[in-house]
Parts: C-alpha cells; structure tokens; sequence
C-alpha cells in the first residue's frame, strides 16, 4: 500500500517503522527537518519537511496515488483539516486521526465524523486507549499486561515468572499432563531481551516474561498456576489527573465495586474540574513528590500506586517512593524514553507502559488487510498478536494445522468456534468462521495477510 504519515513524532516515527518493514510505500510529513531527518537517517521510507494541512505538500507526498493517510501530527486541527483535505482533494480511501480533546470527542459533537462533515474513518484517542490498557493489567493484578481477543473470549496475558512459580524448570510438554483441563498456549517468551518462540521440551526460568493466550474464563486459575495469587486492588492511588488518570479513574468507578480511589493533581484547576466530574474518588491537589501529599493521600495504605503525569522522571521517583513504603503490592508508571526499560529492575518498579505501543498497536490493526482485527504490538513491532476469521475462499479451510502453510515463525494461541475456546494441536482443522489468535514475527505479516485474504 501506498501510505502517507503526517507526524514525525514517537508515535509517527513508529509506525512509518513497521510499516516500511512490512513493505508498504510510505512517506511522512512534518514541519520539524530535524525529526524528518532521523527517519530518512534510519528507515526506507520518504520523508518531506513541511505543513500537511498544505494541499501542495500532501500533492508532493503522493495523496493523489495514496491508499491511506494517518495523522498523527501534535495537533488535533491539524489532523482533522487532514483527513478534510485527503477525503475532499484527493480521495484517499482510509483516513485515520489521532484526536485528544475531549470537546471533539464526546458528547454531541462526536457526530462530526462522517463523509458529509468530517470524513475521517478511523479516530484513535490515545489517552483513552492507554486508560483501558491501564485498566486492563488491574483487572487481572498478576499479570504484568492482559489484551482482549475474539470478543473478550480469549485473553493474551503477559506474565513474570518469578522464583516461586510453580511451574519453573518444567518442560512445556509436562504441563498438559499438570493441567489437562486448561485452555492456555504459551506461546513465546522474552528471556535477556530477547524473544523467543517455544518447543515442547523447553523449560521457563526465572526472570522470563511469557506471552500466554488463555480462555477468559480461566483468567484467574491460569494467573494460579504461574504463582499470582493477587487480588484486584481496592486501594488505588492515581498520581497525576490529566486524560489518562481521569479516564481510569472513571472506569475504575464503574467496574470496580467498593474501590477506593485517590488521585493527586498539581494543576489547582484541573484538579477541581475532575473532582466535579468524578463520582466518588477523592482528588488531592498538590505535588506528588512533597511528602505531606503523600501522608494526606495515605500512600502507605494504597496497594496500586499509578504515575501517569506527563514527566517520565516524576513517575519514576512517585513510583520509587511508593516501594520504599514497603507496604504498596504493585506500581505502574508511564515512561516515553524507552530507555528507563533497562532501570525498571533495579529501581523495583512493577511495569512501565510506554504509552507510544498502546496507540500504534490500535493504528496497526486498521493498516492490515484481509480478516486481521485486533493487534497487539509487541517488543517496538517485531512481534504482533493477531486475530483474523478464516473466511469461505481461506487456504486454511479444511486443512490441519501441520498440514497449512502458516509460516514458520508463527504459532497459533487459540481458535474461538463459535462459543467455544480450542487450543489447537497439530491435527486441528480449520472450519469456516473460525477466529484465530495468533502471534507471528514483523517479516512474517505479509503472508499472514495473504492466507486470510477476503479475496
């Protein structure tokens, strides 16, 4: 496909990455020559310094040969006049747009996107999108991330395994035997930064961090069996009240019967406009580093501690803090410098989320053809998990697993029919309409896309 990115930052910069990978024809616009720089510097990809809300910039880009546009520029306006121009001028078929004011997001005005206003077909509100994430990883505490398939039927859960895991040092070919009546696939781990797919006689050790797909109905019996036993916090404290804070706070409050939620916002204003907004937490204003904050917030009692300000380093040392309590089980902190990953074990922090993945894996899932829908990025786009449905003209109807041309690096994670959850073997046969969650290596993706072709 021919692809045009408006938007050089972390978020345009990662996707024109995997994108050019794939072997799409992608050109990004930005106004900034030193981030266009940097792209052409370390990708395959073209890249134009200029204004894309510019008719003639977006004509020099190629809109008028272009299969889709995302814009992901730092300005919602400006991504909207985009898909406005694309959509009127030159026809692009998909737009996607990064939108984060909640003004052109809610409320009666979300009826401007369509072909007679706005016509933008895809709207990713990145906040929002890292508020569920967050949500997500306290609904199942034990896992250090935990990502929806096939309608919530099938979970993918990322998990620590750590020395009192039960089934650390086993061969993968014994735990059939331990647990017969499991609907769980491990199907690949990250050991010393490095991933790696898994065969029957190997063996998890500590320290890894296994991708396991399971039926959502034994999420916590699973969560068991590796040696998380937590319980869904009650006690949360959310450091920072900004998009991301107030959207999780909010879902905590409508999920999460008798959780108590204190969040700490600097901003003496913002802080009052989420208190009025939110039904039952507490917002405390002030600064979440002065040590009389923390008292009045009752730090020591909280039991999830979540930094989501916009300041990598404030994160950081809330989170930091919070350990030192001794008493808090787990925290969360955003961090958008990837390289605070290599501190996370040294500073005892639980998870750090890079914001960055969380939108570019929703992006992702719209750029795929064929029945791919949802998709989970994983280790900067190297990997991802998939869900596809095998449609009537597939070359994976009727035909075994060992006997299909899935690519070797590829393993599938379940087969949802129906209402039922399958963890295949070799000799599963695909039916017509069966959803596949799968994960497949970055070079592998185009041949994923061409077995669940629509055509």
């Amino acid at each position: 496909m021919n692809i045009i990115i408006c938007g050089a930052g972390k978020v345009g910069f990662s996707i024109s990455k995997q994108l050019s990978s794939q072997g799409h024809s992608v050109t990004v616009i930005d106004q900034s020559s030193e981030d266009i720089k940097k792209i052409n510097d370390t990708q395959d990809v073209k890249g134009i310094v200029g204004r894309a809300s510019l008719p003639s910039v977006l004509e020099n880009a190629g809109a008028e040969n272009t299969d889709m546009i995302i814009a992901v520029t730092r300005n919602d306006e400006t991504n909207m006049v985009v898909c406005q121009l694309a959509s009127s001028l030159f026809n692009i078929p998909k737009k996607i747009a990064r939108i984060r004011t909640k003004d052109f997001l809610e409320g009666k005005w979300n009826k401007l996107y369509n072909k007679s206003n706005i016509p933008i077909d895809v709207i990713i509100s990145p906040e929002k999108e890292v508020a569920k994430s967050l949500f997500r990883r306290l609904e199942a505490p034990g896992a250090l991330d935990n990502v929806p398939f096939a309608n919530d039927k099938v979970k993918m859960l990322e998990i620590a395994i750590e020395k009192s895991c039960p089934i650390i040092n086993m061969p993968l070919k014994n735990l059939t035997e331990k647990y017969p009546n499991f609907k769980a696939n491990i199907v690949g781990l990250e050991r010393k930064e490095k991933f790696q797919f898994l065969k029957k006689e190997d063996k998890l050790m500590e320290g890894d961090n296994v991708y396991v797909v399971v039926s959502s109905d034994q999420l916590i019996e699973i969560l068991k069996a590796f040696g998380h036993e937590e319980k869904t916090s009650k006690k949360i404290l959310i450091i920072g009240g900004g998009n991301i804070g107030f959207h999780l706070a909010k879902m905590v409050e409508e999920n999460f019967e008798g959780a108590r939620i204190k969040i700490i916002e600097k901003n003496k204003s913002r802080a009052e406009e989420i208190a009025t907004e939110l039904t039952s937490s507490i917002v405390i204003n002030g600064d979440a580093l002065d040590e009389e904050i923390l008292k009045e917030a009752n730090l020591e009692e909280s039991e999830t501690v979540l930094a989501l300000t916009n300041d990598d380093e404030n994160n950081i040392m809330a989170c930091v803090l919070a350990e030192k309590t001794g008493k808090t089980k787990r925290t969360i902190a955003i961090v958008n410098k990837s390289n605070y990953s290599l501190l996370q074990s040294s500073l005892n922090i639980d998870d750090l989320v890079d914001p960055r993945m969380t939108t570019v894996s929703r992006i992702m899932e719209h750029v795929h053809r064929g029945t791919i829908a949802t998709v989970y990025s994983l280790l900067d786009g190297d990997y991802e998990f998939i869900e596809a449905k095998v449609l009537e003209k597939s070359d994976l109807l009727n035909k075994k697993i060992k006997e299909s041309n899935l690519p070797d690096n590829t393993r599938i994670g379940a087969v949802v029919r129906g209402k039922q959850v399958i963890i295949p073997r070799g000799d599963f046969v695909f039916e017509k309409d069966d959803l596949v969650v799968l994960l497949a290596s970055r070079d592998q993706l185009k041949e994923i896309e061409n077995i669940f072709s629509i055509i």
